[in-house]
C-alpha cells in the first residue's frame, strides 16, 4: 500500500513545483519523440526475435523427429538394397514411418541447384529414404550397423549437424533481442538526460528564485523527474501502439513464403509490447533523476 500511495502521488504530483519545467518547448518535443521512436524500435526488435526464434525452434523440431537414409549403389542394385533398407527400417523400434522419395520428389529438392528441369535419372543421385521417428526416437548406432549388413550402400543421416546450427541461430537470436533492447533504453537514457540537462539550464533563474524561498533540491528535482517521465510514457505509450498496428498488418505466415513471413506476436505475446511503454518510463525515471541531481548540486 505504501509502494501504491508513493505512484499515486507521484502522479498526481505538485501544481507549483510542475511549473517549474516549462510544459513546451524543445526539451518536451525531443522527448516525446525520443521515446515514440525507441518505443517503435523496441517493439519490432522484439517482434522479429520472437518469429525468428520461433521459426529456428520449428526446424530444428522438424528435423530432431526426422532422418534420412542415403542408397549409393550400381543402378542394378539400387532397388534391391533400397528394398532391404525399407525393410531394416520398418522393423526398428523408434521409427514411426518410411518411404523412399520418388524421382519428381528428388527432382524437386534438386529444382532450387540445378533448375525444374534437371534430367535426375540421367545423374548419379543417390535414392534417398525419408525417415519419420516416434517421440521416443531410435537407436542411431544399431540402426547403422543393422544397415551396412543389409544394404552396403545406405548411409544414415539423422540431420544432428543441421539442428545444432538452428539451435544455435535460435539463442543467438534471443541474445541479439536482449542486446537491441539495451541499445534502445541506453540511447533512450542519454537523449533524455540531454533534454533534462538542457531544461534545468534553462530554468536556472527560477531554480534560484526556488532556492531562495526554502524549496530543497529533492523538491526541484521531483517535478522534471515526474514531468520527463510522464512525457517519456505519453511517447512511448504513441511508438508501441503504432508499432503494433504496423506488424499486425505485416504478411502472415499462411500467405506468404519466406523468411520474414509471421513477423510479430502469437497468442500471449501480444502482451510483450505493453512493457515497452513501462520500461521507456522507468528509464527517463531513473536517467532524469540522476541529471537532475547531478545538474542542480552543480548549480548551488
Amino acid at each position: 500500500m505504501k509502494q501504491l500511495r508513493k505512484i499515486r502521488d507521484f502522479l498526481s504530483g505538485d501544481a507549483s513545483a510542475d511549473r517549474v519545467v516549462p510544459p513546451s518547448g524543445q526539451t518536451a518535443h525531443l522527448t516525446l519523440f525520443a521515446s515514440a521512436v525507441m518505443a517503435f524500435l523496441a517493439v519490432f526488435a522484439l517482434a522479429l526475435s520472437l518469429a525468428a526464434g520461433r521459426l529456428a525452434d520449428k526446424w530444428s523440431d522438424e528435423l530432431a523427429r526426422a532422418s534420412t537414409v542415403r542408397i549409393s549403389a550400381p543402378e542394378d542394385q539400387m532397388q534391391a538394397q533400397t528394398q532391404a533398407a525399407l525393410r531394416v527400417l520398418e522393423t526398428t523400434e523408434g521409427i514411426a514411418s518410411a518411404r523412399a522419395l520418388t524421382a519428381q520428389e528428388q527432382q524437386a529438392l534438386l529444382a532450387p541447384w540445378f533448375g525444374q528441369n534437371v534430367p535426375v535419372e540421367a545423374l548419379p543421385v543417390p535414392q534417398l529414404i525419408e525417415v519419420i521417428e516416434t517421440d521416443a526416437g531410435y537407436d542411431g548406432a544399431g540402426l547403422r550397423l543393422r544397415l551396412s549388413a543389409e544394404a552396403p550402400g545406405a548411409v544414415l543421416d539423422d540431420h544432428t549437424r543441421w539442428r545444432r546450427p538452428l539451435v544455435q541461430a535460435a539463442e543467438r537470436l534471443r541474445l541479439l533481442a536482449v542486446m537491441s533492447i539495451l541499445l534502445i533504453s541506453g540511447a533512450m537514457a542519454a537523449i533524455i538526460t540531454l533534454a533534462a540537462n538542457a531544461a534545468l539550464a534553462s530554468n536556472a533563474q527560477v531554480i534560484g528564485v526556488l532556492r531562495l524561498v526554502g524549496a530543497e533540491d529533492r523538491y526541484i528535482a521531483n517535478a522534471f523527474v515526474r514531468r520527463f517521465t510522464l512525457r517519456s510514457l505519453a511517447g512511448a505509450l504513441v511508438g508501441m501502439g503504432v508499432g503494433a498496428i504496423a506488424i499486425l498488418f505485416l504478411p502472415s505466415a499462411a500467405t506468404e513464403i519466406g523468411f520474414l513471413t509471421g513477423l510479430g506476436f502469437a497468442g500471449a505475446e501480444w502482451f510483450l509490447p505493453l512493457v515497452v511503454p513501462l520500461v521507456g518510463a522507468a528509464v527517463a525515471y531513473l536517467a532524469t533523476r540522476r541529471a537532475s541531481l547531478r545538474v542542480l548540486g552543480a548549480l548551488t
